[in-house]
This record gives C-alpha cells, structure tokens and sequence, in this order.
C-alpha cells in the first residue's frame, strides 16, 4: 500500500495544484458528460424528447449527488487510514466499503424502479412525456450500480492522493457517449441515449478496475470485511452524502419559488445557474482535494501541515475566485447570449450576478473550511452548516423577499445573503472546534 502524493514532504503549493487541478478538469468532463445527452436528444428528438430527458435528468442529478457525496465520505475514511499508515485496516476498509457498495446500489435501484412511476406523478411529469421520461429512467437505473462502484474506486485512489484518474475516467466515459449516443438515439430514441449512458459507465467500471490493478494501491481483502467496521463507515459516509445533497434539493424549492414569474424572468434564473456553475467548479475541486490532504495529514497526525494547506488554499482559491468572478461578472451579459439570444435575459441576468457577486469568494472560503472540518472527522459538523447554509437561510429569506417588492431581487439578495452568513459560521465553527477522534483509533 503506497499513495500517491507524500503531503508531509511535499512543497505545499506544489501538492496543492497537483491535486486540485485533475479534479477541476474532472467536473468540466461530468458536465460535458452530461451535455453530450442534452445535445443528441435535443437535436435527434426535438422538445419533446429534449423535456422527458430534463425531467427525467432531475431525478438522475439527485442520484448523482449522493454517489458524489458518499465518494467524498469514503475519501475521508480511507485516506486518515493511509495516514495513519495501518495497511491492514485500511485494506479491510476498502473491502467492505466495495461490499457495501453493492449492496447500497442495488438497494437504491430495486426501490427506485419499483416506484419509478409513483416518482413521476411526484414531479408532476407532463402525460405527454411520462412514457419517455419513465422509459429513460428505467434504463438509467439498471447502470447505477456500475456507476456508484466507478465513483467509489475514483474515491479509493483519490484517497492515495490519486486525483487524475478521475480525469481520465470521465475523459473517457464523455468520449464514449458521444460517438454511440447518436446511434443509440436514431435506433431506440430517447430510450438508446440511456443504453448508450450506462454502456459508457460499464465500460468506465471496467477502464477503473484495470487501472487499480495497474497501479496496486491496495490489495482486496474481502475476508477482511468486518461489521464493526461498517458503523464506523457509514458514520461518515452518510453525512458527507447528505451534504452533497442539499444544494441539489435547495436549487428545485428555489426553482418553484421562481415558476411564479414570467418566460424571461424563469430562463434568466436558468442561465444565471448555468453561470454559477463556471464559478463553483474552482471551489468544488478545491473541497475534493482538501478532504484528501486533510484525512491524510490528520491521520498521520500533522495538523500543522494541515494548517499550511488550509492557509495556502485560502490565499490562493480566493485570489483566484476573485479574478474569476470580476471576469464573469464583466461578461455576463455576453455569456448570457450562449444560452438565450435574447436582450431582455441577458439585463436580468446582468444585474442577478452583480448582486449576487460578492458571494461567490465567500463559496470558495467555505468549501476550504468545510473540507479542512470533513477531513478531521467533522462530517456531521459540515452537514449541518451545509443544511443552514442552503435551506435554513436561503429558502426562507427568497419565499420572503421574493413575495414583497424586490420580486426576482429577493432571490438574488437571499442567495447572497447565504453565502455570507455560511462563511461567518463557517469561520467561527473553526474557531471553536475541538479535536475529534480518528477512525483509525
């Protein structure tokens, strides 16, 4: 068992950008990855087969999340391990988080599809898309097992301080379903865009499970799985995978919220959070290679590395979100004519981001300290901001303001309001927080 990365020697700029970097051009490829479907069926399929694919793609992105989230709780478990240098425990670890795994998403998928049709009217799906959206995610759901087992092995090696391929597995996967999408589409429709998608990430499994046999990281030991240690899994996987949740279920209450408008109000909030995501990219990879360094430094018990690493991501991920922002917010009528070539979106999204502006470097701050708190053990702690951060204080402030005479403002200003008050908390939970206990102890 060796990783990849030594963070105690390593120049801390250095590891810093080696780890970040993959991990950003990684979320560019999952969002290509996922544009390749909209671009085909769009095209191939018209509005109707474009509108069963974006309801059924808001459920899907749900899944996504808390495949996402549980990665990101099992990158914390298993690197204060490889910290902590206990070869066998993390060894036995990694065999029952696989274990786990799938039986999680099987679990995940008997209930899905038995109440696949239930979920839809819950959607309120049109009857004139229900077929296709139904059809779509049935296919879907029969590949997420092959998906939850690819993030989980991207988390392994990410964990040993691994973070390009990740890269290189969504390069991959976004490759494959460009070239057969559109066969599968003008053969099957909208039903051969889900073939082609779980094709892509069977063939992604397979490509991860070539690779850890190449790189052997660690060596299985299925013999080892141990139910005590299952407890302490799940005690960090599961609020780490509610965390990625809850921006997720936050951005569909807003979205309601938003329907009272008109056409150009409701496509301008769109674009608006098509163009937050050119500004929370930098942040979210940012937390993926935070937890890593921080589980590894905690559990080789050297936080004054990790207050090295917390004290340069800051300086450098904010200096960066920073120019980042001015640079967006400078062209963010021009970007607003990707999506909608209409003047009237374009003035409404322009002002949205210039209020909303200051908040961004505030994202980017909290991302480092709820990373530098879930690497330690803190999962639960980074829960619960994330859970004020998005539903105790945004959607009651935007219900609020949105309903008096700031209209589509209130919106903005909550959404401001949030980030502010997040990385307030954020610093004070910081500055009161205790030592918590290693799972290698």
């Amino acid at each position: 068992m060796r990783p990849d990365s030594n963070f105690v020697e390593s120049d801390t700029k250095s590891a810093l950008f080696r780890m970040s970097l993959p991990l950003f051009m990684a979320i560019i490829l999952m969002l290509a990855y996922g544009l390749v479907d909209s671009i085909w069926v769009g095209n191939l399929l018209g509005q109707g087969g474009y509108a069963a694919l974006t309801t059924a793609g808001s459920i899907s992105i749900l899944l996504y999340a808390l495949t996402t989230g549980i990665g990101n709780g099992t990158a914390i478990v298993i690197s204060q391990l490889i910290g902590s240098g206990d070869k066998e425990k993390t060894e036995n670890v990694i065999g029952t988080v696989l274990v786990l795994s799938v039986l999680f998403a099987l679990f995940v998928v008997l209930i899905l599809e038995c109440f696949l049709h239930q979920i839809l009217i819950l959607f309120q799906t049109s009857e004139d898309i229900f077929a296709d959206a139904g059809s779509y995610l049935s296919i879907f759901l029969t590949g997420y097992a092959f998906l939850f087992l690819y993030m989980q092995l991207t988390a392994i090696y990410r964990s040993f301080g691994d973070p390009v391929f990740q890269m290189k597995g969504m390069l991959v996967g976004t490759i494959i379903n460009l070239v057969i999408d559109p066969f599968f589409i003008k053969k099957f429709g909208i039903s051969g865009a889900a073939i082609a998608t779980v094709l892509s990430q069977v063939l992604c499994l397979i490509f991860a499970i070539m690779y850890g046999m190449k790189k052997s990281y660690f060596r299985l030991r299925f013999a080892g799985v141990k139910t005590d240690l299952i407890g302490q899994i799940v005690k960090t996987v599961i609020p780490a995978s509610m965390q990625n949740c809850i921006p997720a279920v936050s951005s569909m209450i807003m979205v309601i919220l938003v329907n009272r408008f008109d056409v150009t109000t409701i496509a301008a909030y769109g674009v608006v959070k098509n163009i937050e995501n050119i500004l929370f990219y930098p942040a979210m990879a940012m937390y993926m290679a935070l937890i890593t360094i921080v589980g590894q430094l905690y559990g080789a018990r050297r936080n004054d590395r990790i207050k090295d690493y917390v004290s340069t991501a800051l300086l450098y991920g904010s200096a960066f979100e920073i120019g980042l922002t001015c640079v967006v917010l400078a062209f963010s009528a021009q970007i607003s004519y990707a999506f909608v070539k209409e003047t009237a979106v374009a003035a409404v999204v322009s002002r949205g981001m210039k209020i909303i502006g200051a908040g961004y470097v505030c994202y980017m701050i909290t991302s480092i300290l709820t990373a530098h708190m879930a690497g330690m053990g803190r999962v639960k702690r980074s829960m619960i901001l994330m859970f004020v951060y998005y539903i105790v204080i945004r959607i009651p402030l935007a219900a609020l303001f949105v309903r008096g005479t700031l209209a589509l403002d209130g919106i903005w200003i909550a959404m401001l309001v949030s980030h502010l008050a997040a990385v307030l908390i954020a610093g004070m939970l910081e500055y009161f927080s205790r030592k918590p206990r290693l799972l290698a102890e």
